[in-house]
């Protein structure tokens, strides 16, 4: 039997959630199928519709995508001319150290690996920094996940002073008042007008696929004055978004009743979530409603025993306590419980 840290290394579940294959190789004799917590993905998706076969039989129509910005930017309480769709905002943020320029870049952590290593990737410095040491910081950006990935920290109206803010609202759905989007971009900017020096320099990122469940198709959205949004949007080329995405995010966003119930949904079943975590050992250190950190001194023990038990949860390399848990499906409750009392022993 392997040891719980050459599990973790091999099969690179330190790196991010999501390495289904990587399990499977790892713990052959697991119980099928998977039970994947590694990420914080909404397990009941939207029920968005599919694109059409004629539309899956010619490119996007520009008309289209601005349709679909449109959308997401009432979503967001934004206007339209502030919204460029991106495939995904992992594919967003890799393009702005390319886009600002920006020699150096201060990462308010722990947090999402990614932004750290797109920054790296394009020669610049990087430090990971609190809050308050990023706005003091000599970094020419700063960037601020909000609400956190792991541990759900929030930051009220965040202001970085001069340096250009990159708020990546990936989870901020979950939490709507949070956002700083409609305070700085709601209204379209007048011919001859340029954005105040705060709303200039702020780049917000958002997602589709976590908390609308659907990650597969590729969906994001950066909101910025419209001249940066357009300069981002255009390293994506004329089709930054295929017709899945446009079809699942235009039914998607004008749905304001299915997104209450969502939001009142995960919150119960966080809840429910944390009670079970605790139950079996767990000390829960925060998260969001799609997801919940928590702590325990052999961590790296129950992420194997889970492991074996055919459920994936997502180790930390600088933090070998925790273990983050996406919530299961309705179904999958029982099993989840089972295998948390299991690997208790």
């Amino acid at each position: 039997m392997s040891a719980p840290g050459s599990d973790l290394e091999a099969g690179g579940f330190l790196r991010h959630g999501g390495r289904l294959a990587a399990a499977r190789g790892a713990f052959p004799d697991a119980p099928a199928p998977w039970l994947d917590l590694s990420t914080g993905v909404n397990p009941r998706p939207y029920p968005a519709r599919r694109a059409d076969r004629a539309a899956l039989g010619r490119l996007p129509d520009p008309g289209e995508v601005a349709a679909l910005e449109a959308a997401a930017a009432a979503a967001f309480g934004v206007s339209p001319d502030r919204v460029a769709a991106t495939p995904g905002t992992e594919a967003a943020l890799r393009a702005l150290p390319r886009v600002l320029g920006a020699r150096s870049a201060a990462i308010v952590s722990p947090t999402y690996g990614g932004h750290a290593e797109a920054w790296r990737l394009a020669g610049a410095k990087v430090s990971a920094v609190s809050w308050d040491e990023a706005r003091a910081s000599a970094a020419e950006a700063v960037v601020l996940v909000n609400p956190n990935n792991p541990d759900g920290a929030r930051v009220q109206d965040p202001d970085a002073g001069d340096h250009w803010l990159i708020v990546d609202e990936a989870f901020v759905e979950t939490a709507p008042d949070l956002s700083v989007a409609p305070r700085l971009f709601s209204s379209p900017v007048r011919t001859g007008e340029g954005g105040g020096n705060r709303s200039g320099r702020t780049i917000v990122l958002r997602s589709f696929g976590k908390f609308y469940g659907l990650p597969g198709v590729r969906l994001g959205f950066v909101i910025a004055e419209p001249g940066l949004a357009a300069r981002i949007g255009a390293q994506f080329g004329d089709w930054p978004v295929g017709a899945e995405a446009i079809a699942a995010g235009l039914a998607a966003y004008p749905d304001h009743a299915w997104r209450e119930r969502a939001r009142l949904r995960l919150a119960r079943d966080a809840a429910r979530l944390d009670d079970l975590l605790r139950a079996n050992g767990f000390e829960i250190l925060g998260g969001t409603s799609l997801f919940r950190l928590a702590a325990a001194p052999d961590a790296p023990r129950r992420f194997t025993a889970l492991a074996r038990r055919g459920v994936l949860t997502r180790p930390f390399s600088d933090q070998s306590t925790w273990l983050r848990f996406g919530l299961p499906k309705p179904k999958d409750w029982p099993r989840l419980k089972a295998a948390l009392e299991g690997s208790r022993r």
